[in-house]
């Protein structure tokens, strides 16, 4: 066997679910799906219930993870259409980012105002980035208003061709952008999607192959691969109105080292995008004696069960795949062997890198 050593991933984009939807996913079971997968840093989305959109709600969330994560949690704050931006931009001190959704969302959560949007681009203090979730006409909208108030922009899960070349020329511009994409969104396309039915249906939706095939071609200035990890339970996906969204942070590593393989990307490729990026755009601080160690002679095909994550089910059951995370050392502690999470609830630390008494 082949152990190839890694630094511990960082996935900036998953859905613990906590609070509120712990039927789905929960700081314990999340976090143990992320050692299982190599990640030992998770920058967790405000879409919960309630959201994460003010000071008081942020800190609430700090003291359930506190107690149950076993690898390091960071969150985003919410812009809400309820919130005074000034008072979402009082947690900046404890959040890594503000995460604006102005497309394909639900409830509080999505803004469609132009007046609002631009209240929170002039509140937000930084220096974490505004994330947006932007797709089309709207991701113009927030290239615009990040080069109008200087703020560095990050836009999330990236689908469509006409997406990656507008963000590739605003970065020729000189405008602070960043951006994300997903495996789903690297591996899968519209067709996909009618083969899965609801288990692959998420937002933004699954695109033609000509987009998939953009982003290949694009990972020059892609700068980070994140899973959207967004797991509902299978009586979910198969009811009336299923809701959108997939697990992924068990099988992110996998698929990428597959593409790896394939000569799509070096391996140092995916560990700018799956370790050093995400920590620089984020300013996270280091995870000292920390990395993972894959067994990289592993060719399978991802199964269908068998999850840490709640979920338990995967979009990409039966795709090929090559590595298993065999080991996680988290600051000098073994914390996963051979498929075995061995850290204890509250091991993981809360990332606050802009406050001081953190």
């Amino acid at each position: 066997m082949t152990l190839l050593k890694l630094p511990g991933l960082i996935d900036p984009h998953v859905h613990l679910r906590e609070p509120g939807l712990t039927h789905k996913e929960d700081f314990f079971t999340g976090t143990c799906a992320a050692l299982a997968g190599g990640f030992t840093t998770l920058l967790d989305m405000p879409n919960t219930r309630p959201p994460t959109s003010n000071p008081q709600r942020l800190i609430d969330k700090i003291r359930l993870a506190s107690a149950k994560a076993v690898c390091d949690v960071g969150f985003f704050i919410a812009a809400t259409n309820d919130t005074p931006p000034e008072v979402a931009a009082q947690a900046g001190s404890r959040a890594i980012g503000m995460k604006i959704y102005v497309s394909e969302t639900f409830g509080s959560l999505r803004i469609e105002d132009l007046s609002t949007l631009a209240g929170y681009f002039a509140a937000w203090p930084g220096p974490g980035p505004i994330a947006v979730h932007a797709e089309d006409m709207m991701l113009a909208a927030c290239l615009t208003l990040a080069e109008l108030y200087d703020q560095p922009l990050h836009v999330v899960h990236v689908s469509l061709k006409s997406e990656i070349e507008l963000i590739r020329r605003a970065k020729e511009q000189g405008i602070r952008v960043t951006c994300e994409v997903t495996p789903h969104h690297l591996f899968l396309t519209r067709s996909d999607a009618a083969r899965l039915g609801p288990y692959g249906d998420m937002r933004p939706r699954l695109a033609d192959e000509s987009d998939r095939q953009a982003l290949w071609d694009n990972i020059d200035i892609i700068d980070c691969i994140a899973t959207d990890h967004a797991p509902h339970t299978r009586d979910e996906k198969e009811s009336d109105n299923p809701p959108p969204g997939v697990p992924g942070l068990e099988t992110a590593l996998p698929l990428m080292l597959r593409a790896v393989d394939e000569g799509l990307l070096s391996l140092d490729d995916l560990i700018a995008r799956m370790h050093t990026n995400p920590a620089r755009i984020y300013h996270l601080p280091p995870q000292p004696d920390t990395y993972i160690e894959v067994d990289a002679d592993a060719r399978y095909d991802i199964p269908t069960s068998g999850w840490q994550t709640r979920a338990g089910w995967s979009p990409f059951a039966g795709m090929p795949a090559r590595g298993r995370v065999q080991r996680v050392v988290l600051r000098g502690r073994e914390v996963y062997r051979d498929g075995v999470v061995l850290a204890q609830p509250g091991a993981g630390r809360i990332i606050q890198p802009h406050l001081q008494t953190a």
